[in-house]
């Protein structure tokens, strides 16, 4: 009993001793577990990849108001995950991420991204490309031992998408790299995921390019830059200067709007003004509480969401709003190819800020930057995106080069219009065909058209080609007549008109062995005038063989050089409005309409000019994209002269060159 109670003693003295042994060794395989447990798993493709790592995760979604039975209508809202890594040895400078979208997504917001095409809620019907925001570049693992927040970014996406069935989110097309010298397989798909690894095309030669601290600026249609040029504590002075780089765009009086997302205020201006001027909108925010002592009545705009436009030109030599280069132009910016002197546009705005933004270095540019214009292109603006700071030559005259504090680029694309919300249209008529084919019903729109006593989708009638020189509600008795002598049906609702304030009428006027030639003809029924108008007309391969233009000043727009640009000449580049007729009581209205033969040499054997290859591909006035008609006019068995046709278009070419030579 002596000994099994020495060892019984003995054991509860080793005990505590042989518990702490266990205790801490299986807390050290636990804190070892633990760790390695906390240890996000990279995806496998992740590991595998030499390039940029890219994967598309959808999450779950839900029904969206309203329900419906009609799957492919169903609105639903859904969530996504996106990530893109470099896990190559090269840093990728402003990476753009696309994703091809194929259920009518609408993408509502996105962290860690902004969508390079719009801002949000954004239409990504067609896909859209994802821009780093504020995370533009990857920088590669080795100079960053492996900092994930440095060479990857992960984009929260949240939106909407139709159609579908069950509570999965379906995958878009494709996911890839969109940078040039990069190039990416098909992504793989499996079960939520796909990803993709995308790498360097070893053939590609980058040009060399200037090493920049922020994204490179981008080119698009229509360039704004924001620039701060001079930075108070809780004001600054900024400078917008629009460029139209594209060689049909264009805008006449043209508006531009922003939101304010800070509680900022325009404070003045120069080379701009707002439309609105309300005191009361700052008296009543956050800007009256903390500037208690300043006259709001000389603020130049207080909205969140002001409306600028440009100075007239008399106002040009203004000591307080004028003298400002570029400026002061009613609103009008031209491609360069017409005047590159109009083509840019800047003003200037002393901006008040509001805390907590009380220090020199806060800078918030405003966002959801809009621009449009008067029967002029519609653009879409991407977000402002921050870009090396602009360089301007020294004020002094001495040669150096002074920067702005900060700058950001705007980039404004022009949208190809909706079908029937086009500004113009197009009509064509043929030598070979004695009728024409109006523009398309409803083309500009039927929104304050009675329907009810029209139909807004039926096929226009033929008409007479001398119907086209009248207004729509004149044609009617001539296109059923027309109808009845060409034995086409009549139908009981006949179609609406096209709306539209400008149209042009496409005439095929001759046909020969080694060249051919076409009339086109401008219709202004608007009541204002188009001073300094411009058309382009896009013919595919017929275009590469035009000649010449008779009646306007024309070229060809490059590198294609099938596009034909043209405008009026000196002194005839004002496109008057409709008028009464000689005899308004009897008479129609005329509308303003000015007209050119072009000539055409037939370079290459294939074409067909009755076919389609004698007829426009694309339309453009003053910028604006114009709806072509569906059909072309079709050539009759039974041969006819073009010299009949010719003799008018010879005519109008003779008088013209009288009138010129008279006038200079």
């Amino acid at each position: 009993m002596k000994i099994r109670y020495v060892h019984l003693n003995l054991l509860l003295f080793l005990l505590p001793i042989l518990n702490l042994l266990l205790f801490s060794t299986s807390s050290l395989a636990q804190d070892y577990g633990e760790d390695a447990e906390k240890k996000d798993t990279p995806p496998p493709g992740l590991a595998r990849c030499n390039g940029v790592y890219m994967s598309y995760s959808s999450g779950g979604r839900e029904k969206l108001y309203p329900r419906t039975n009609n799957v492919t209508a169903q609105a639903w809202s859904f969530k996504a995950t996106a990530m893109i890594a470099n896990t190559g040895t090269e840093e990728v400078k402003g990476w753009e991420m696309f994703v091809g979208y194929r259920h009518r997504e609408i993408i509502v917001s996105a962290t860690g991204a902004v969508s390079s095409d719009g801002d949000f809620p954004y239409d990504a019907s067609n896909g859209t490309t994802f821009i780093g925001s504020p995370n533009t570049d990857l920088k590669t693992s080795i100079e960053t031992a492996g900092d994930l927040t440095q060479i990857s970014t992960n984009i929260e996406i949240t939106g909407t998408l139709f159609g579908g069935r069950g509570t999965a989110t379906p995958l878009p097309r494709t996911i890839k790299l969109v940078n040039d010298g990069w190039e990416c397989p098909a992504a793989n798909s499996k079960g939520g995921t796909m990803q993709v690894c995308c790498k360097r095309n070893p053939k590609f030669k980058a040009k060399e390019k200037k090493k920049t601290k922020f994204a490179r600026r981008r080119h698009g249609d229509l360039n704004i830059i924001y620039d701060v040029l001079q930075a108070y504590k809780s004001n600054y002075m900024a400078q917008v200067t629009i460029d139209n780089d594209s060689p049909l765009g264009r805008l006449d009086h043209w508006n531009l709007t922003w939101e304010w997302m800070r509680g900022e205020f325009i404070y003045s201006l120069r080379g701009a003004y707002a439309a609105e001027k309300n005191p009361s909108e700052c008296l009543h925010s956050k800007a009256g509480q903390f500037y208690a002592d300043l006259d709001f009545s000389q603020v130049a705009t207080c909205q969140k969401k002001p409306i600028i436009k440009d100075l007239p030109a008399e106002r040009k030599d203004d000591k307080l709003i004028g003298k400002l280069p570029f400026c002061c132009k009613n609103g009008t910016l031209l491609p360069a190819l017409m005047d590159s002197s109009k083509s840019r546009a800047i003003f200037q705005l002393q901006v008040y800020k509001v805390p907590p933004d009380q220090n020199r270095t806060a800078f918030f540019p405003p966002q959801h930057w809009k621009i449009d214009g008067i029967v002029n292109p519609q653009y879409k603006c991407g977000p402002p995106i921050r870009v090396d700071p602009t360089g301007f030559p020294d004020p002094s005259g001495l040669q150096a080069t002074t920067y702005a504090i900060a700058s950001w680029q705007i980039v404004c694309n022009i949208t190809k219009p909706k079908p029937k919300a086009a500004r113009c249209c197009v009509s064509y008529s043929a030598f070979y065909n004695d009728s024409a084919i109006p523009c398309n019903t409803c083309a500009c729109g039927c929104g304050d058209i009675d329907t009810d006593t029209c139909n807004a989708n039926a096929r226009p009638l033929l008409l007479p080609p001398d119907s086209l020189l009248v207004p729509f509600e004149n044609r009617t008795l001539k296109a059923k007549v027309w109808a009845k002598r060409k034995h086409t049906a009549v139908p009981k609702k006949l179609p609406c008109p096209d709306n539209c304030g400008i149209s042009l009428n496409w005439h095929v006027n001759s046909d020969y062995a080694d060249g051919w030639s076409a009339r086109v003809t401008l219709f202004n029924w608007g009541a204002n005038a188009v001073e300094d108008w411009f058309a382009a007309v896009d013919l595919g391969k017929a275009g590469l063989g035009y000649e010449n233009v008779y009646s306007f000043n024309g070229t060809r727009v490059p590198p294609k050089n099938q596009t034909i640009f043209f405008q009026g000449v000196r002194g005839m580049n004002y496109l008057i409005g409709i008028k009464n007729g000689s005899n308004p009581a009897r008479d129609p209205q005329v509308p303003g309409k000015m007209q050119s033969v072009i000539s055409f040499k037939k370079h290459l054997g294939s074409l067909n000019i009755p076919r389609g290859d004698g007829f426009p591909k694309r339309v453009f006035f003053n910028g604006e994209e114009c709806e072509l008609p569906k059909h072309f006019p079709k050539k009759s068995s039974v041969k006819r002269l073009s010299c009949i046709g010719f003799l008018p278009s010879v005519l109008l070419v003779v008088t013209t060159f009288l009138a010129m030579a008279g006038r200079f």
